[in-house]
């Protein structure tokens, strides 16, 4: 079965399947053919040589704030003199602002970093240069069409930029600049003993940014994640260890899953609901009582973030005519929150398959988020819609904009047609595609093993999609909130499965059943097991 999947992931010969199934760090492209990264590293360690602040300016995502703690934690470890900023979310909004840059500048700065930002800022960048701040981007946003005039752009997205692979997150960018300073830095003696700092153990930061922030689990960033997951198990980290006791992780190993659905939300609530800078505090602090502090105060603001979305999600819902046909949503209120739409866009996406934009209206501007399908670029989509905004920036999947309150109805009726014209209703319908059929005696420790081999899943990789046919259902019973647990037997193999959000459909029960699932790894008190989980179950065809 492993085979047939990894075929189906494009991967077709031995070679392709070595790297596959066993990246190695030393498989990393070098740094220096990012565009600009000489001129990057050239003026950093010039900075370092005067004993000149460098201040670096991040995002509030979990791409963001770990992106500006490699740096960070990196530029110290050399000797360097450091401080940031990150924007706060409701005040300023995504990227670089005046009013900071001002601040900045006043504090004697000469050389600013950014991390997951940037690329987009072309008249604050600008205004920094003239001020006689030098101004190094590391960002992997889409490319404007007018480039910033900054001293670097690294963004391997650029289309003359010689980096061979295009998917980094905005925390690999910023680690691949780490790189690149060290091995000069090694060059020039610059380290009193040793190599300077390991950056091995920088990885578990590259895998929180780079698996939260939904870029593809291939090429290089399936290396950075793979040993970042190792680091994250270690957690040598005071603040990861503290982050994955408050959500309820048991020690050893971490997958995607853990990051996205425990660590990440965590991490976000901070930016989305207050100041995202106690986040870099937590990832860089040394003390272990500092760490649990912040971390338990992320645990709260993730409990309060999860009864906004809910509320949120309700109201948006009243809002939606179900009798009308639509091919996208576009929703506007007055009360809802900045920090909380991005997620409630993404729940709404999955229910009625289509691009959301949601847009949390404040006096005479609203700020919106919004969530796509695999079919339509959002990105895209916006920038065919630009007239009606005020700004708008992200990417394929996910994007956000502003726009006057009074230019919503136009906007949402441009996008609309957009989207009609792009996705057919055949293509907004999600579709299965099963990778092998699979016998229950196959699902052994052996396959269990190859699974995590195959790991670890996301965007580009996501989990296998296996089938198996003749089953006969014995049973369900429901668990949790919606849940039911199923009783399956194949021949003379009976299993259990679980049926996430099937809850309606007991009970379950009949012969001659197909069923789709994804295998999965289930830990628990130290031990692990294949889990089955049901995709899709129905009756075979006579």
């Amino acid at each position: 079965m492993t085979n047939r999947i990894l075929t189906n992931r494009g991967i077709a010969s031995p070679e392709e399947a070595r790297r596959f199934l066993h990246p190695a760090l030393s498989d990393l492209p070098d740094p220096f053919a990012m565009k600009d990264m000489e001129k990057a590293v050239r003026r950093i360690i010039q900075a370092l040589r005067r004993g000149e602040t460098i201040h670096l300016f991040g995002d509030y995502d979990v791409d963001g704030t770990t992106a500006a703690a490699v740096l960070s934690l990196f530029l110290k470890a050399a000797g360097g003199k450091v401080d940031f900023t990150l924007p706060h979310r409701l005040k300023e909004g995504y990227g670089l602002n005046l009013e900071a840059l001002k601040r900045i500048h006043a504090s004697g700065c000469r050389l600013l970093i950014t991390a997951d930002c940037g690329i987009s800022n072309r008249e604050e960048i600008r205004w920094s240069q003239e001020q006689g701040m030098d101004v190094i981007v590391t960002d992997h946003h889409e490319i404007p069409e007018l480039l910033p005039p900054a001293l670097a752009l690294l963004n391997p997205k650029q289309p003359d930029c010689g980096y061979p692979f295009k998917g980094l997150a905005g925390v690999g960018v910023a680690f691949n600049l780490a790189i690149a300073l060290r091995s000069r830095l090694r060059e020039e003696s610059f380290f009193p003993r040793g190599n300077g700092p390991n950056l091995k153990e920088y990885l578990d930061l590259v895998a929180l940014g780079t698996v939260s922030d939904v870029v593809p689990l291939t090429g290089v960033n399936r290396i950075l994640v793979k040993y970042g997951l190792a680091e994250l198990a270690r957690a040598h980290r005071p603040g990861i260890a503290a982050l994955k006791e408050v959500s309820g992780m048991e020690s050893g190993p971490v997958d995607s899953a853990g990051i996205n659905f425990r660590l990440a939300p965590r991490i976000n609530a901070a930016g989305r609901l207050e100041d995202a800078r106690e986040v870099v505090h937590l990832l860089v602090t040394e003390d272990p009582r500092e760490a649990k502090r912040i971390a338990l105060h992320l645990n709260e603001l993730n409990s309060l973030r999860q009864r906004m979305e809910e509320k949120t999600l309700a109201e948006a819902k009243e809002m939606i005519d179900p009798g009308k046909k639509r091919r996208s949503i576009v929703l506007a209120s007055q009360g809802w929150h900045p920090g909380i739409i991005g997620i409630v866009a993404s729940r709404l996406t999955e229910q009625f398959r289509c691009p959301t934009i949601l847009i949390a209206l404040q006096e005479d501007r609203g700020k919106g988020s919004g969530r796509s399908i695999a079919a339509f670029s959002l990105f895209e989509g916006l920038k065919a819609c630009r007239e009606w905004m005020e700004g708008f920036g992200g990417h394929e999947q996910a994007a956000g904009l502003v726009i006057r309150p009074d230019r919503i109805p136009d906007f949402a009726r441009a996008f609309e047609e957009v989207v009609a014209a792009r996705v057919s209703e055949e293509e907004a319908i999600p579709r299965l595609t099963i990778d092998a059929i699979a016998r229950l005696e196959q699902l052994n420790a052996s396959f269990l093993s190859e699974l995590e081999a195959l790991a670890p899943f996301g965007v580009g990789n996501p989990e296998p999609v296996l089938g198996l046919e003749g089953l006969d259902v014995l049973g369900s019973r429901p668990v949790g909130r919606g849940h039911l647990r199923i009783r399956i037997r194949e021949g003379r193999q009976t299993r259990e499965a679980i049926g996430f959000g099937m809850g309606p459909r007991h009970p379950l029960a009949g012969e001659g059943m197909k069923m789709a699932f994804s295998p999965q790894v289930n830990r628990y008190q130290g031990s692990r097991n294949l889990q089955i989980k049901v995709l899709d179950l129905q009756r075979e065809e006579s």
